[in-house]
This record gives C-alpha cells, structure tokens and sequence, in this order.
C-alpha cells in the first residue's frame, strides 16, 4: 500500500500528519509513505526527522491584502501542480491524504480528477480555505468536531478528533513526580500559562504585571513557558525570580506539565485543544487573534458552548490571566466539571481511527 500525505506550514498541520503516518506504519508495516509539504516550512525539517521522506513544493498563500508576493501566486499553482503530477505519476499511491496548509492542495486536488482515493483531515472546527475548496471532489473527511455538516458534505464526514502525540495520550505521569520535575511546591494549586512553542506575546506582558496577584494568593504557583524568542526580554523580571514562579523558554515534557496543572492556560490550537481533552484539564482559552479566519476562538467556543472551557478575548489577557484561573481553582464544583466535560471530548485513538479509514480507502480503490 502506498499512501502520499500532503500539507503542513504549521505545526498545527505536520504533527497530526506523522501521528496518521506513525499509525499507518503499526497497522500496516510495509506501507509506503511519501510526504508532500511546502518548501522552506516546518514540514520539511520534521517530517525526515521522524523517518520519513518529503518532496517540496514551491507553494504558499494568496494574501488577502495587497502584497507583491501575490504577483507570483499564478506562477507559484501552476508550478506546484506540475511537480505535483509527477510526484503522482512517479509514486502511484493508493490513498491521498490533505492534512491541511497549501501543499495539499496541488496533490489532492489531481489525485481527486485522476481518480484517486483522498482523505481530508481537518483539525479545526472552522475549516481552511483549502480544505473548503476541495471538501467536494475528496472521497472522506475526517474531523475533529461535531456539526461541520455547514462546511462539508454530511455523507463525506467522519468524526475521528485529532491524533495526539504518544508522550501526551500514553501518559502515566502523576501529580506529585509531575511536580517534583518542576521544583514546584506539592502543597499549592498550579497553574500552567502555555502561549504555545514560540510563546505568546500577550500572556508574556500580563504575566510581568501580576506580582501584586501572586502576592495576594500564597496558596497558588505558577508555571510559565515564555517561548524562546521571549525568554531574554523576560528572564530579569522580578515576576520572573518570584518563588512561587517557575518560568521557562520551552516546556520540553508536556505531559508532566499538564499532569501538574490544576488549571491551564492556553491559546485554542487545534493540537493544544486536542492534547487539554485527552488530558482532562480544566482550561481557559485566550485565543489568539492572529490566526487565519479567527479559527482559534472558533475552536475554543466549540468546547465552551459544551460546558468544557472557559474563555476570554486576547484584549483582556492583562487583566485576567492569572484572575480567572484564581476564580476556578477557588470553586471545585465548577473546576471538576470542566475537568469532567473536556475530557467527554477527548479521542485518544485518532490516529488509529484516521490510519483504519485510509486503510479502507486503499482497500476500496483496489
């Protein structure tokens, strides 16, 4: 069986696509994969370092706004479709899987006229333009949330949620040797302020202000990724060398972060929403309005509107980063039912059940 998986720009797209791959790989072990990214994007450092290989396109956006760089979007399409189509025609896959991100679009998009098996999978709960587009042409899609009947035909759908990363879903870590990893305190309540890899500029600034918060709450810790691009304008900071903070450029073990927070604060990513429901954490989403389409608060209203998280504006971050986690951790009866409902929506099997629907797409064609 040969499977070709295109898409990526984002981590968003290219953790999710090596999580089906990974799955495809313990299913069926002599399948064989081709990945299909974007050249100069993130997919093209990760995907070979997880064993597999990729070919690059010269592919990217149409911006919205006036930029130069639209002038070549023509020249760029027809070019990505022309290496996509050899790409098809050298490798004859089975299946064709769009994850999301611009280089799916080329491939999927011929391998849907040429007749091909495809597969969509789309992590956020407001679809990407180029998923949209080809929604009608593709044979399955599959998503991370109910009622995405108004953006996809309803007899193409397949509620499978996201594919979760091992370290995240197979997690034994426990509270206390959670703790203990950090330097943290087994006595105080925690909260983890996680603006994503890179971190968030928004959270960084409200988190320098809030000495005068932790001060007024002895009872509560706080661990903090600034992301690495932030950590030299923040290390100094007294906020920063409090002792009730531990504050870090990068978190490098998720799960035992996520196993020491009571409560967590997170921007709405696809993967972070995902990774919060399969760890059962109570969470208050501040999404980022940076992000294509406000897709972000999208996210977050889905599992709000389901009782399964709190959120506010990226406006109010200063003034409420750190509050309303303080509010939550003081009602237990309101913090265990979120805890109690985000993890109702969790799919800690999404990468098998992705990996079982290209199987039988492969099995189909044949």
């Amino acid at each position: 069986m040969r499977v070709l998986i295109g898409g990526g720009g984002t981590g968003g797209h290219v953790f999710p696509a090596i999580a089906i791959a990974d799955a495809l790989k313990a299913m069926v072990p002599e399948v064989d994969l081709l990945f299909v990214g974007a050249k100069g994007k993130l997919e093209m450092d990760r995907v070979p370092k997880a064993g597999y290989s990729i070919e690059g396109l010269w592919i990217s956006g149409f911006h919205r706004s006036w930029r130069w760089s639209n002038l070549l979007f023509p020249l760029k399409l027809g070019f990505s479709l022309w290496k996509a189509a050899g790409i098809l025609r050298r490798f004859r896959p089975d299946v064709v899987v769009g994850v999301g991100g611009y280089a799916s679009g080329p491939v999927l998009y011929l391998a849907a006229r040429q007749g091909i098996p495809t597969l969509i999978q789309e992590q956020n709960s407001f679809p990407g333009i180029t998923n949209r587009l080809l929604a009608k042409r593709v044979n399955r899609i599959c998503v991370a949330y109910p009622d995405m009947e108004r953006y996809f035909p309803s007899s193409k759908l397949k509620l499978t949620g996201n594919p979760v990363r091992d370290l995240i879903r197979s997690s034994q870590a426990n509270r206390l040797e959670a703790l203990r990893y950090f330097g943290l305190d087994e006595k105080r309540k925690t909260i983890f302020v996680f603006g994503g890899s890179l971190g968030a500029g928004s959270f960084n600034v409200a988190m320098s202000k809030q000495l005068n918060l932790l001060e007024s709450h002895p009872e509560v810790q706080v661990l903090w990724q600034t992301g690495k691009l932030y950590w030299e304008t923040y290390a100094q900071l007294p906020v920063v060398r409090h002792p009730r903070v531990k504050a870090l450029a990068f978190v490098d073990r998720m799960d035992l972060a996520y196993a020491a927070a009571d409560v967590v604060v997170s921007r709405a990513g696809a993967l972070s929403v995902s990774e919060l429901a399969v760890a059962g954490k109570a969470v208050v989403f501040i999404p980022s309005p940076n992000v294509a389409e406000d897709h972000q608060t999208k996210n977050a209203k889905a599992l709000v509107d389901r009782h399964a998280a709190l959120m506010l504006p990226d406006a109010d971050t200063e003034e409420n980063i750190l509050r309303v986690p303080l509010e939550l951790l003081a009602d237990e009866d309101a913090l265990r039912k979120l805890e109690q409902n985000i993890r109702s929506l969790a799919k800690p099997r999404a990468a098998e059940d992705l990996a079982k629907e290209i199987v039988q797409l492969a099995s189909a064609g044949k």
